[in-house]
Parts: C-alpha cells; sequence; structure tokens
C-alpha cells in the first residue's frame, strides 16, 4: 500500500498571484519537440483553455505542470512556478505532494481512469488518506459529502459501487470528487466532457464552474470550442507544439486573428453551414455538398422490442431509411439507440417486432443467408483503434473486409488501394499498424474497410466523438462525398447534436427506449414537439459568432 504523503504542502495563505505560471516551456522526447516555448499563467478564480488539435502540445503542456511527462521527457523553461514556487528541479517525491494536494487532474475516460477493482468511494479515500487531508476516522463521512458536493445522487450507495456500475455521467462526477477530495488550487482537466451525452455535459460544465466561482483556478483541454466559449475567460490556440493566438476567450472565438483559429471555428457544425463542407481552406467559400435524391427502401423495422431481464430497451421502436439518406439517432445513456442499432446489424435478436435490409427480415435466415446479407449493411465505431487487431498492418484489415465481400484475390491489393483513394489516403498507408496511425486516419481506415463490401447501409455509433473538431470535419465531408457518390445510407448515432443536424435527413429522438419524436432534421430542430426534445436542444452549447460566448436555445 502507497505510504502517506507527509511532506507538508506549502500554506494557502503565503500564496498570491497566479496558482502556475511558466514563461518559455518547452518539452522534448527525443528528435520531437512537442512544446515550444509556451507561456502562460492561471489565476484563482479564471479558467485558461487550451485548444488545438492532436499533436498540437496541449496535453503534453497540462502533464508538464504535474510532472507527469514520462522520465523519457526533457523539460525546460525559462521559469516554472507552481504557488510562486519554482517546479522547474522537482523530483518525484515533490510532484506527489502536489499532485491531488495542490493541483486535481480529470482526465476524459473516467473508466480508465478510475480503479476498476474497487468501489469509487475507496479510490476518493485513497486520495484523502495519502495526503492526510481528514483524520482517518471522517474519512467515510467526507467521501459521502464530496459525491453529494459534485452531484451525486445516493451517494451512500454509490460510493460502494465499481465503476462499471455507474453511467458515464457518475463515473466523471466521481472521478471529480476525487479531483477535488483535497481542495486544490488548480484543476485541470483535459476533455473532461467529450464522451458524455449533451444533458451530462452540461450539469458537468455547470459543477466546474461552481469550482470556478468558488475561486478554484481551471486548465481546460478541450477541442469543444463551445465548451470552452462556456467556461474560459482565455484561449491559447496550439499548433505544431507553439501557441498561435492568445487572449481573452470573447475575442479570440468572435474575432479570431490566426489563420489557424479561424479554420477551427469554421469546423464547427452550426445551423448556417448544413449542407455545405466544413473543412474548407483560410479565404475559400463555403461549397455545397451535391444532393442525390432518395432511393429505396433499404431498412425497415417495425415495432422493435428488446429487454434485458426486467429491463426494456428498445420499446415499439419504428422507421425507414432509403438509399442515399441519413437518420441520426438521438438520446441520452440508456435511451436505446446503441441496442436499436444492434438490432438493425443483426447483432441482437428481438423478442418482437423485426428488421429487413433489402426486404429481407433477418429472422429465419440460416447462417450463410446472415453472412451474405450482412455484407449490405456495414459497421463503423466510435474508437476504431479497439475494433482493429493491432498486430494487423492496413493491409491485411482490408483484405479481410474484402474477403467478406467476395473480392477475387488477385485484385484485393487494386481494390485496397482505391478504397484508401476514396478516403483520401494513399497506398503508402497499406503497410502501416493502427498505432503509427493519427486518429483521424484510423477512422478513414475504418470507413474503408466499412466500404469494402460494397454496402448498402453503414450503421455509424459515435464516429465523431473522439475526433479534434477539424479532423472531426474532415470525416464528416467524406462521409458526405461518399453518400453522394456512392449512394449508401447512413444510420447515424451520436450524442453530438450539432453533427447530427449538420449530417441527418430524419432524427429519430429517443428516451427509455422510445421514440419520443421523429421527423425531418429542421423541423426537429427548429420546431420540437416533445418537451423532452427542446430539453436535450437547450443543453447544447453554441458559440455565439458575434459575441464569442455561450448561448443555449430555450427548452
Amino acid at each position: 500500500m502507497t505510504e502517506p504523503i507527509v511532506e507538508a504542502a506549502q500554506s494557502e495563505d503565503l500564496v498570491t498571484g497566479p496558482i502556475v505560471e511558466v514563461t518559455d516551456l518547452h518539452v522534448s522526447f527525443g528528435p520531437v519537440h512537442a512544446v515550444r516555448g509556451v507561456s502562460f499563467a492561471v489565476h484563482p478564480g479564471e479558467c485558461v483553455a487550451i485548444v488545438g488539435e492532436s499533436g498540437s502540445g496541449k496535453s503534453v503542456t497540462a502533464r508538464t505542470l504535474l510532472g507527469l511527462t514520462g522520465d523519457e521527457a526533457r523539460v525546460r523553461a525559462t521559469s516554472f512556478r507552481v504557488e510562486g514556487v519554482d517546479a522547474s528541479g522537482h523530483r518525484e517525491r515533490q510532484w506527489r505532494a502536489i499532485r491531488g494536494r495542490r493541483i486535481g487532474f480529470v482526465l476524459q475516460d473516467a473508466l480508465v481512469s478510475l480503479d476498476v477493482l474497487r468501489p469509487v468511494g475507496k479510490e476518493i479515500a485513497e486520495t484523502l488518506r495519502l495526503h492526510r487531508a481528514v483524520p482517518r476516522a471522517e474519512t467515510a463521512g467526507r467521501v459521502i459529502e464530496l459525491l453529494r458536493e459534485v452531484g451525486v445522487p445516493e451517494p451512500e450507495l454509490r460510493a460502494r459501487q465499481y465503476p462499471h456500475e455507474l453511467s458515464g455521467g457518475l463515473r466523471q462526477r466521481a472521478l471529480i470528487a476525487s479531483a477535488i477530495a483535497c481542495h486544490p488550487r488548480l484543476l485541470i482537466a483535459d476533455e473532461p466532457t467529450t464522451a458524455l451525452d449533451v444533458t451530462v455535459q452540461a450539469q458537468i460544465l455547470r459543477l466546474l464552474a461552481e469550482r470556478k466561482r468558488d475561486g478554484t483556478a481551471l486548465l481546460l483541454i478541450s477541442h469543444d470550442l463551445a465548451v470552452v466559449a462556456e467556461l474560459a475567460d482565455r484561449v491559447l490556440v496550439m499548433k505544431d507544439g507553439v501557441v498561435v493566438e492568445d487572449g481573452p476567450a470573447g475575442r479570440v472565438l468572435s474575432e479570431p486573428e490566426h489563420p489557424y483559429t479561424r479554420r477551427l471555428l469554421a469546423a464547427v457544425p452550426m445551423e448556417h453551414a448544413k449542407g455545405a463542407r466544413l473543412s474548407v481552406l483560410e479565404g475559400e467559400p463555403a461549397r455545397p455538398i451535391p444532393p442525390r435524391p432518395p432511393g429505396e427502401v433499404v431498412i425497415e423495422a417495425h415495432d422493435l422490442v428488446k429487454r434485458f431481464r426486467s429491463r426494456t430497451a428498445v420499446d415499439g421502436v419504428s422507421f425507414q431509411l432509403r438509399a442515399g439518406r441519413t437518420l441520426g439517432i438521438v438520446g441520452e445513456s440508456g435511451s436505446g439507440k446503441t441496442t436499436t442499432a444492434r438490432l438493425v446489424l443483426g447483432l441482437l435478436a428481438p423478442d418482437a417486432g423485426s428488421v429487413a435490409i433489402d426486404g429481407r427480415p433477418w429472422e429465419g435466415l440460416t447462417a450463410t443467408e446472415r453472412r451474405e446479407l450482412r455484407r449490405h449493411i456495414q459497421v463503423v465505431y466510435q474508437d476504431p483503434l479497439s475494433s482493429f487487431d493491432p498486430r494487423f498492418s492496413v493491409r491485411r484489415i482490408l483484405a479481410e473486409a474484402l474477403d467478406v465481400g467476395g473480392e477475387p484475390r488477385a485484385t484485393r491489393r487494386d481494390r485496397a488501394v482505391e478504397l484508401l483513394e476514396q478516403v483520401g489516403l494513399d497506398a503508402s498507408v497499406l503497410e502501416r499498424r493502427p498505432l503509427r496511425l493519427s486518429g483521424g486516419q484510423r477512422q478513414r481506415v475504418a470507413i474503408a474497410r466499412a466500404l469494402a463490401p460494397r454496402p448498402r447501409v453503414i450503421v455509424c455509433d459515435e464516429p465523431v466523438s473522439a475526433l479534434d473538431v477539424s479532423i472531426q470535419a474532415q470525416v464528416l465531408d467524406l462521409l458526405a462525398d461518399l453518400q453522394s457518390e456512392l449512394g449508401v445510407a447512413y444510420l447515424f448515432i451520436s450524442h453530438h447534436l450539432g453533427v447530427v443536424h449538420h449530417v441527418s435527413d430524419h432524427v429519430l429522438v429517443m428516451k427509455d427506449g422510445r421514440v419520443v419524436e421523429s421527423g425531418d432534421v429542421r423541423q426537429i430542430f427548429t420546431e420540437p414537439r416533445a418537451g423532452y426534445t427542446r430539453e436535450l436542444l437547450a443543453a447544447v452549447p453554441r458559440i455565439d459568432a458575434a459575441t464569442g460566448v455561450t448561448v443555449r436555445k430555450a427548452s
């Protein structure tokens, strides 16, 4: 068991000025110069946001403030101070006294960050014990107080539960409770809401805003510019390890000076951009995506019901999807949208109702017939890395999909190159393994794999939620271009309502397994009839182009 950290922390009463301050920060990993000349400070009650694409250096910058860059990193700075103390020469024991006590850290994926082998209450208690924040006899009571403070219902029950027994929102709240357990002066939040539903995201943002009002300094790392607009006082825009723009959040988000910042903002799906490409170059006019007339019905779902023990996950869901069209499905975690997708894919059998692909229902088919029908419906997941065999090259990943599609062995390489070109990659990618590809490249390979059997339908299950805004824009444009060219239909599942609005022709809104509203995307997003739909839309943060601040629709 880890021994308590007994090294005394600096008295808060002696600290004035910024909680953390760095000047001319450089971080290198061998020949890779990941952070170059970054300077900023974070004061009590202030939120500084760092935005930029993957590889821009934003997360490395944040981890440097906690001494978490690793043994191979070379860190140097003209000045690096934490609560007024020079931290440039800190050793691991000194950093351990700072982590959790002086600086809290909230990561994106709470399920990975929390220990899956112990209840969340013990996880929080461990932080209190390590820093001797409260007497041992008061630890259990303080854990309950913390869970209640971050809005966890039934905290006594939740403290005894393991991470996998909690929803994504509750896990993230438990992670925040652990991060604030010792009242840190600075809270670093690295993509804290990316994987959350829009209503849970709104709750987490309110929680972070409350900590800020109470005087906690926040360093926010996010690719969601609407989230940044809601919380940040200042914004640093990073590209290739360098800060290319720095200023008040309102000014940076409404009147950006650097072309890269303008490109990031232009990539955000907004109402005025529907029907046009999001990934455009500086000064280039928005180009429309050629519409394709709807074709025949390719999916017909009728009164689908699926139960898991005493819980009904899908209850009476019906819809049609035509070739060349996109049907978006939205709803909170547990609404039944992913279970609906699994029923459509034939991965689950419904307890009632039916799904037909090109007029052929899954029910009653032989194993051979099901394999043949599955060629016509493919899937793209949120995290392609977890769906690829890491030992396989891109060539082999595509070869397996082409084999399923019945492609002759002699033409598979040429067809693989053709697929890569369709998704904006070249033949040089064929021999790479997934870990050697960027997030955007992996998602393009996943789309190429889905296209290999020449499907009629592709189910897109959160295909862009883990991507930076500019890469997201490229993938959305790619999907639209492929639909226009090939006539493929998409069943598009996402918690990002702005993305759903941008890509969809029709929308299903699900709650507790039922469809509460469905219809044309413009009608759903401008004149919603159901109260639940209005609540979802009211929770979506949007950037006001004139002021750079967040606005929300009235519920």
